[in-house]
C-alpha cells in the first residue's frame, strides 16, 4: 500500500532517469551526433524542478530528521549547496554552446545527483518513515507539493509521469489522490491520463475511485 513518502521516492527515479537521459544526450553532442540546444532546454526545465524539489525537502525533510535524528540530515544539505553550484554553473555552460564544457558538467550532476539521490532513499527517508507518523508524512509531501506553482503543475506532470514505469505512476497518483482536495485533483487527473495514454485503463482497475 503506498504511503506519502513513496511519492517523494518516486521522483528520484524520475530525476535519475532525465539526467541520466540528458548526459547521455550531451555526450552524443560533443561527440558531434546530437543537438546541444535540445540538450540546454532539457537541462534548463530539469534545474528548476530540482530547485522546487530541494527548497521542499530542506523545508521539511531536513528540519524533521534534526528534530527526529539530530545530525543525520547535515551531509544531505551540504548536498544540496553543492547540486545548488551544479546547476548555477549550467547557466553558463548553457551560455557558451559548448558541447564539450556541456557534457562534462552534465557527466558531473549525473553522478553526484545518482549519489545523493540513493543515500537519501537507502538512508534518510527509511529513518524519516520509521520515526514519523503517518499524518506527519503526509504533511511533509503536501508542503513539498505546494513548492510547485500551480500554473506549472501541468509542466510537471508532462515531465515526470513518462519517466517511471506503471508502478510508480501508481504509486504517486495514489498519494495525490488521497492528499489533494477532491477539486484539485479532479483538475489534474486529465493531464495525467493524457500524459500516460493506455496506461491509464490499467491505473483505473488498480486504484479504487480513480476512473
Amino acid at each position: 500500500m503506498a504511503t506519502p513518502l513513496d511519492a517523494i521516492t518516486s521522483i528520484h527515479k524520475a530525476f535519475r532517469r532525465d539526467i541520466a537521459e540528458i548526459d547521455d544526450a550531451a555526450y552524443k553532442a560533443a561527440a558531434g551526433d546530437g543537438d546541444l540546444s535540445v540538450v540546454v532546454d532539457r537541462l534548463r526545465f530539469f534545474s528548476e524542478i530540482l530547485r522546487w524539489h530541494a527548497k521542499g525537502e530542506e523545508e521539511t525533510v531536513f528540519s524533521t530528521m534534526d528534530r527526529v535524528a539530530p545530525l543525520v540530515a547535515r551531509p544531505y544539505f551540504l548536498d544540496h549547496r553543492q547540486l545548488d553550484m551544479m546547476t548555477e554553473g549550467l547557466a553558463q555552460v548553457s551560455a557558451t554552446s559548448d558541447p564539450l564544457i556541456t557534457a562534462r558538467a552534465t557527466a558531473s550532476l549525473n553522478t553526484h545527483l545518482r549519489i545523493h539521490l540513493d543515500k537519501e532513499d537507502v538512508h534518510l527517508y527509511p529513518i524519516l518513515r520509521e520515526r514519523t507518523l503517518a499524518d506527519e508524512q503526509a504533511s511533509i509531501v503536501g508542503t513539498m507539493a505546494g513548492e510547485v506553482p500551480p500554473e506549472r503543475q501541468p509542466e510537471l506532470i508532462r515531465w515526470w509521469f513518462p519517466l517511471v514505469g506503471l508502478d510508480d505512476r501508481e504509486v504517486t497518483i495514489s498519494v495525490w489522490k488521497a492528499l489533494m482536495p477532491e477539486q484539485v485533483f479532479a483538475r489534474l487527473k486529465p493531464l495525467i491520463r493524457d500524459t500516460i495514454g493506455q496506461d491509464w485503463a490499467e491505473l483505473t482497475r488498480r486504484i479504487p475511485g480513480l476512473a
